[in-house]
C-alpha cells in the first residue's frame, strides 16, 4: 500500500513513521522540501498536477503555518481541491480541528453535535471537511496536538506563565501525537469498511483547566498558578466543551495516553 502524506512537519513525521512500521511506502510532500519529503505548494494547482505518484491513500495533515483565513483557505480548501481533482476515486484523510465546535457550555460534544465555528478560519475548515465527505473521503477533528517537545500547557506550567483562567472550569481537550498518528493508521487500515467517515480525535479523559494545573503544582510540587481573565485572543477560540472520542475507540483504536497526566513523564525531559 502506498501513502501520500501531505505535510510532513511535527504530527506529519509522526503517521509517516507508524506507516512504514506498518509495511506501507510512504511518499511525503512539504512546502520546502527536505531529505524526507518533495517539495510541493498543496495551494498550486500546477504542483499537485506534476506529482509522479500513484497513492493507494493520501492523508492532508499539512499545517497553515498559524496564518489567517488566507493561509487556511489556500492550504486546506485550495489544498483538498486540488488532491481531490488530482487523484479521483482516491481516499483522502484530512486532519480537521475540534475548535470548529464553538460549544462553551461544558457539554460533552460528539460527531453529531453542532459544529458552528464563530471564527472565519473555523468556518473555511468547516467548507474544507465537507468537500472531502463529499468525495468519499474522511474527515477528522483533532484536538490540541502535544507530546515530545511540545506542550503549551506544560510549557507555560514550568515557566511561571500559566494563568488559570476565571474559575479554571474550561476543559482542555488534547490528543498525544504519537496517538492521532496510531489513529490515522487504524483508519486507513480501517477506511473500507467504516460507514460515517467524521471522527473525532480526541484523549479519553478531557480535564478541567485548574484539574490540570491542580495534578501539575502537585507533580512537581510548585504552586497553582494564579487566576485571572479569559484568553479571548486564543487560536482556536475560547471554548469550553468536552470532546469524546466514544466513535472512534468503538472501531477498535485504543489511545496509548487516555489523559495529558499520563504524558507527563515522559515528556518533561524533552521540552
Amino acid at each position: 500500500m502506498r501513502l501520500l502524506l501531505c505535510g510532513h512537519g511535527y504530527l506529519g513525521q509522526a503517521i509517516s513513521r507508524e506507516f512504514l512500521a506498518a509495511g506501507w511506502e510512504v511518499t511525503a510532500l512539504s512546502r520546502s522540501g527536505d531529505e524526507e519529503s518533495i517539495a510541493c505548494d498543496l495551494s498550486a494547482a500546477a504542483d499537485i498536477q506534476a506529482l509522479e505518484v500513484e497513492p493507494d491513500f493520501i492523508v492532508h495533515c499539512a499545517s497553515s503555518g498559524r496564518g489567517g483565513a488566507d493561509a487556511y483557505r489556500a492550504v486546506y480548501l485550495d489544498g483538498c481541491r486540488h488532491l481531490l481533482d488530482r487523484f479521483p476515486g482516491v481516499p483522502l484523510l484530512y486532519t480537521s480541528s475540534t475548535s470548529v465546535y464553538a460549544q462553551t457550555d461544558g457539554s460533552v460534544v460528539t460527531e453529531a453535535s453542532p459544529a458552528l465555528p464563530d471564527r472565519e478560519t473555523g468556518t473555511i475548515l468547516r467548507a474544507t471537511e465537507d468537500l472531502v465527505l463529499e468525495q468519499g473521503g474522511i474527515v477528522t477533528r483533532l484536538s490540541g496536538i502535544y507530546g515530545p517537545g511540545r506542550s503549551a500547557i506544560l510549557k507555560k506550567f514550568l515557566s511561571g506563565e500559566a494563568v488559570i483562567e476565571e474559575d479554571g472550569r474550561r476543559f482542555l481537550n488534547q490528543i498525544h501525537r504519537d496517538d492521532a498518528a496510531t489513529a490515522i493508521l487504524h483508519l486507513a487500515q480501517q477506511q473500507s469498511t467504516i460507514g460515517d467517515r467524521l471522527f473525532n480525535l480526541s484523549d479519553s479523559h478531557p480535564l478541567s483547566q485548574l484539574e490540570a494545573y491542580h495534578s501539575l503544582a502537585q507533580r512537581f510540587e510548585r504552586p497553582l498558578p494564579p487566576s485571572g481573565p479569559r484568553d479571548a485572543d486564543r487560536k482556536r477560540g475560547w471554548t469550553h466543551k468536552q470532546v469524546s472520542n466514544d466513535k472512534l475507540r468503538a472501531l477498535g483504536w485504543q489511545p496509548r495516553f487516555p489523559s495529558f497526566l499520563d504524558a507527563i513523564d515522559g515528556i518533561v525531559g524533552t521540552l
